[in-house]
């Protein structure tokens, strides 16, 4: 098998979505859901967000990324994809995780949606107390 065929992946979660992440050797190419990266994410600040692992390891234009992410919203996404290459990065190379665990980006958030309880409007909000 050559080199060029080893594949490695990554699942990040945040709030309800999922991101399967597969790095390959190549130039660059970051691919979600089969549309181009800055496509996918319009905003700047999500993208900087979304390539800090790249950024941190000093890896960026060294892999193709391919991205398969389902469920939640663009920033829920974003959050999952991040993590999904982060741990792709710590499968090529374990040493890299002394980088990337200072910069908080091994830990998954575990901040997701409260469910709604019975007699309630939402998770909390109940209707307004009326005394009479």
């Amino acid at each position: 098998m050559t080199n060029n065929k080893v594949q490695y992946f990554g699942t990040g979660r945040r709030k309800s979505s999922v991101a399967r992440v597969i790095l390959t050797n190549g130039t660059g190419k970051f691919m979600i859901n089969g549309r181009p990266f800055e496509e996918y994410i319009p905003s700047a600040a999500t993208r900087l967000d979304v390539s800090q692992p790249l950024t941190l390891t000093e890896t960026e234009g060294k892999y193709d990324i391919s991205v398969n992410v389902n469920g939640g919203g663009l920033t829920g996404q974003a959050g999952a994809i991040r993590l999904g290459i982060t741990r792709a990065l710590m499968e090529i190379n374990p040493d890299l995780r002394k980088v990337l665990k200072p910069a908080g980006l091994v830990t998954r958030d575990p901040r997701s949606k409260e469910r709604k309880k019975y007699g309630l409007k939402k998770a909390r909000k109940a209707s307004q107390f009326s005394k009479r």
